[in-house]
């Protein structure tokens, strides 16, 4: 029997919930391109500078993206290793046993019960 591996909860709420809303994925899809300034993440996202400030917070503190100061211009980059581990908490928690009591319906996933709470 092979050991499932580890999960680290906290971690995983954390980038999960920073990619739970439509704003910040769509900063992180305009940083595919490359590094950007806040000032066309706002025109392009045509979002007000709090708002926006507050969803670039929340990439930040979850290691998603990273920032530099310029003068008074702040640039973003997005942080490929970050998204990188997110896609490994993604596997980890796909990785299920197949089902073995009944086939699977055609096409679709099927989650294995790992156990039960009364025997």
């Amino acid at each position: 029997m092979t050991a499932t591996p580890s999960l680290d909860h906290g971690r995983a709420a954390e980038l999960f919930h920073a990619l739970s809303d439509e704003t910040r994925l769509g900063i992180l899809a305009l940083l595919r391109d490359g590094e950007q300034c806040v000032c066309d993440l706002q025109s392009a996202l045509q979002a007000a500078q709090s708002r926006l400030s507050f969803h670039l917070r929340v990439l930040k503190d979850a290691g998603l993206v990273s920032d530099r100061k310029e003068g008074r211009w702040s640039y973003y980059t997005l942080e490929a290793e970050a998204l990188g581990e997110a896609h490994d908490l993604v596997r980890v928690l796909a990785s299920v046993k197949p089902a073995t009591e009944t086939a699977p319906v055609a096409g679709k996933r099927r989650l294995a019960v790992l156990g039960s709470c009364c025997g």
